[in-house]
């Protein structure tokens, strides 16, 4: 039997479910870590082999794809303020804010973007970052419509800032 078999063995019914497809190796691991499944739209808070807890999540879409690979926190913020990429415009904290109330950024890419949004091209330079965050538009959570960035409910995204901190270890898997 494998190591991911013997996990999912042990793992309680209701939880082997989130778990399925995930290696054993990073459900195993002793410190708190997150897990995004893309394809699952879900996010999984993991510590020593158990499951803290699962959030569904909004991905990025078709040409914006939410980076796979192993990151970390790098900063979080309460009540951000959102800034536009590619004209500037800036929001502040309220219901209107695209990032909902807190930011949990895990991966700065400074190589620039460019992709279509809607019925524009946008073309991004400098640095841009990908992160965890609130969502004003709760229909979107389940789907793959962000551009890049992992939208969670915004009581969601509350709950797990508290459960990380920076240098929390972050997945992400296909």
């Amino acid at each position: 039997m494998t190591a991911a078999a013997l996990v999912l063995a042990a793992t309680p019914p209701a939880l082997a479910a989130p778990l399925a497809g995930v290696p054993a190796a990073l459900v195993q691991r002793p410190d708190r870590h997150l897990v995004l499944q893309r394809r699952q739209r879900r996010l999984l808070v993991l510590e020593a082999g158990e499951l803290i807890r699962t959030y569904p999540v909004a991905v990025g879409m078709p040409g914006w794809d939410t980076p796979v690979g192993r990151f970390e926190v790098l900063n979080m913020q309460v009540n951000p303020v959102w800034e536009h990429p590619a004209k500037g415009t800036r929001i502040g904290p309220g219901p209107a804010n695209p990032l909902g109330s807190r930011w949990i950024g895990f991966q700065k890419d400074c190589s620039g973007r460019r992709g279509v949004s809607g019925d524009q091209v946008l073309d991004l330079q400098g640095c841009l970052m990908t992160g965890f965050h609130g969502t004003p538009h709760r229909w979107t959570v389940g789907r793959a419509v962000s551009h890049g960035c992992v939208r969670l409910h915004d009581e969601s995204v509350q709950e797990l800032y508290g459960l990380v901190q920076v240098g929390t270890s972050v997945t992400v898997l296909p």
